[in-house]
């Protein structure tokens, strides 16, 4: 069943028609406090790159009933962190206010109605499309390894990188070849329908495999599992899943992230579940706003409600559920990362870390401005590379100054955009899930198991 598109308003010809956006709009006080917050401000210092000048924008052109390409390129240059949410003392819902701009440069004319933004480019919408056609669907970027894998085992790949002309050129492909995994890091896995806890069954939870993560990290889904199997729960792994939309949600394709709610709903329905656990952050995020998506759906928003209510995140499924395996010792020195969608929008910061000090012999550090994006950020890193790299080379720098053994976070993009600011600077750090830290943990591996594999493949 397809998403309704809603009426457009009769006094702008957007799809506002109860006013809601033009409210939380109004919500903005303009006092500043999320200029700090904001990734983008931090590198231009330009308000319009800023969530109030943002919000600025999307004001006038709720008013005005379009606007220009400048106003389009603002938007589009906003990661979408979220990091300006908890930031903000008057509670605006930015996170609201830029998926629904984000509609704007995604839909096309209703009947009479002008076009809200101007249409991008013939290249940016073939790119958009190919990116939209692709990562959603595992069996399609597995086709993509190949390629990827060649142009890395020929040195394509760095080649392009210092090529400059082809860096005007293509940007965007660059990009891509820059945060594509290694061979050994994307090695195909699998996982059986069901994995019976160990010891007395606590729980019986649902384990969302992902698209990126079950094709470029499949060890991070088999130590989730083991994890949760070690903790006393069955988990049930469906076989025939699809994307959960966090990729189309966060892009403002909403009747696409629609779609696939639909079937994940449907899926983790019949699994029968306490709990669905992601280990992705951003899907994570996406699935716990299923119940605001459909919302205006009578035959799906109940189920939808129903559903979201059942996501946890694996970090913090395992604080609520509270730990029974035992730790064996891991003396290494680590770095967490807080990927934004994890400790922005879905507010988890404490539960990581937690986790982290529960293991004996762990040393955890703190990587400074920690708060800010590493310019992963969903498909950021492919359609706006030069910002995407100004700030993964920023992380980078942090990362480095922890003069950490290991570096730790909950989310492949991040994983992905990290160790290729890292690589660019000539550094081969190890990378790992918190779920494989707790995996080697539990299981008693030495802490070399982690520390040496390559960057950004992990132990299995």
């Amino acid at each position: 069943m397809a998403e309704p598109t809603p009426e457009a308003s009769a006094t702008t010809g957007l799809p506002d028609p109860d006013g809601e956006l033009r409210a939380l709009v109004s919500d903005c006080v303009h006092c500043g406090f999320c200029l700090p917050a904001c990734p983008t401000y931090q590198l231009w210092g330009e308000e319009m790159d800023s969530p109030r000048g943002r919000i600025h924008l999307m004001g006038q052109i709720l008013d005005e009933g379009h606007g220009s390409e400048a106003a389009a390129l603002h938007l589009d240059r906003c990661l979408g962190c979220m990091a300006c949410v908890p930031a903000c003392p008057s509670g605006v819902r930015y996170d609201r206010l830029i998926e629904a701009a984000r509609t704007w440069s995604e839909s096309e004319p209703q009947g009479d109605a002008p076009s809200v933004l101007p249409p991008r480019s013939r290249r940016d919408r073939a790119l958009r499309a190919a990116i939209f056609a692709t990562f959603p669907y595992p069996a399609r970027l597995r086709l993509l390894l190949a390629p990827l894998w060649a142009a890395k085992r020929t040195g394509l790949d760095k080649l392009a990188i210092r090529n400059s002309l082809l860096g005007r050129l293509a940007p965007e492909a660059v990009a891509a070849l820059s945060v594509a995994p290694d061979r050994s890091a994307a090695r195909r896995g699998g996982l059986p329908v069901r994995v019976p806890a160990r010891g007395s069954r606590r729980a019986v939870v649902g384990m969302l495999t992902g698209c990126v993560q079950a094709v470029f990290f499949p060890q991070v889904n088999e130590a989730t599992a083991r994890v949760l199997s070690a903790e006393g729960c069955d988990v049930v792994v469906p076989q025939r899943q699809s994307c959960c939309g966090a990729l189309s949600l966060h892009s403002g394709r909403r009747a696409e992230a629609a779609a696939f709610a639909r079937r994940a709903i449907q899926t983790f329905e019949q699994a029968g579940v306490d709990a669905v656990i992601v280990n992705a952050a951003g899907c994570g995020s996406a699935m716990k706003e299923y119940a605001e998506l459909l919302a205006d759906d009578a035959v799906w928003a109940s189920r939808a409600s129903a559903l979201s209510a059942k996501v946890r995140d694996f970090s913090e499924y395992l604080a609520e559920l509270g730990p029974v395996a035992t730790r064996s010792e891991l003396p290494l020195k680590v770095a967490y990362h807080d990927a934004c969608h994890l400790g922005h929008a879905q507010r988890i910061k404490a539960q990581p870390r937690s986790l982290l000090h529960g293991v004996p012999g762990l040393t955890l550090t703190e990587i400074a401005d920690g708060s800010i994006c590493c310019g992963s950020a969903g498909i950021y890193n492919l359609v706006q590379p030069q910002a995407a790299a100004e700030l993964g080379a920023r992380k980078a720098q942090a990362v480095r100054d922890t003069d950490s053994q290991l570096l730790v976070s909950a989310n492949p993009g991040c994983s992905l955009q990290i160790s290729q600011a890292l690589a660019s600077q000539g550094i081969s750090l190890p990378m790992a899930h918190i779920a494989e830290v707790l995996d080697a943990s539990i299981r008693s591996l030495p802490a070399e198991a982690l520390l040496n594999a390559s960057a950004p493949n992990t132990t299995s």
